[in-house]
């Protein structure tokens, strides 16, 4: 898919955790929540074989500046990074903001701000690769 950014990794979905957990906060953004999709799925009865994270993450400065040009965006906030298995190959990726953003808002300065994010995002996962 090309809409979507991923990067594979010979580190375990633990280790690109952790690591992703580190790279947020050299580029200022928090870790709000994660999923254990994995775990929440065999709690309901269901086997899914391989790992799956997903992490909710912000940087409050940039959060703040796009929900004050448009209160609509709250419904793509916050970002999301997955962390996954899939064959055995595990991935770090995104849907990039500016593909979301785009969908709700045509503003100049929401495209901006979504181009500043997904950089900071793109380098958060080269460097937890």
């Amino acid at each position: 898919m090309s809409d979507l950014y991923r990067k594979a990794t010979s580190k375990s979905v633990a280790r690109a955790f952790e690591d992703l957990q580190a790279a947020l906060k050299q580029h200022k953004f928090g870790l709000l929540h994660h999923y254990d999709f994995q775990e929440t799925l065999k709690n309901k009865g269901f086997d899914l074989p391989e790992a799956c994270l997903v992490l909710e993450v912000c940087n409050p400065a940039q959060a703040h500046a796009v929900l004050g040009i448009d209160m609509n965006l709250n419904m793509a906030l916050p970002c999301r990074i997955s962390i996954y298995e899939d064959a055995g190959q595990t991935w770090i990726g995104m849907v990039p903001p500016t593909e979301q953003l785009k969908l709700i808002s045509d503003d100049p300065q929401i495209a901006k701000a979504a181009g500043g994010v997904e950089a900071a995002l793109k380098a958060i996962i080269d460097e937890a690769a």
